[in-house]
């Protein structure tokens, strides 16, 4: 989403501009984009939503657990 929204808006965004639009942590946004399996709390989702103008699904992907039947 940060990668359309850089083709969009003509220019490149630093993980250090979102940090300082949104409030989370550089730390935190490199995580979240480095880091499939990252769990980041709601406020941080909402805060990347608002800033990269996108719904939630935008910017997750449910993964279902497997299953084993080894009883």
């Amino acid at each position: 989403m940060l990668a359309e929204k850089e083709f969009q808006e003509k220019r490149v965004i630093t993980l250090n501009e979102v940090s300082k639009a949104t409030g989370i942590h550089r730390a935190t946004l490199s995580k979240i984009a480095n880091d499939y399996s990252c769990n980041t709390g709601l406020d941080n989702i909402n805060q990347l939503c608002n800033f990269l103008e996108c719904a939630i699904s935008d910017l997750l992907v449910h993964i279902p657990d497997v299953v084993t039947n080894d009883s």
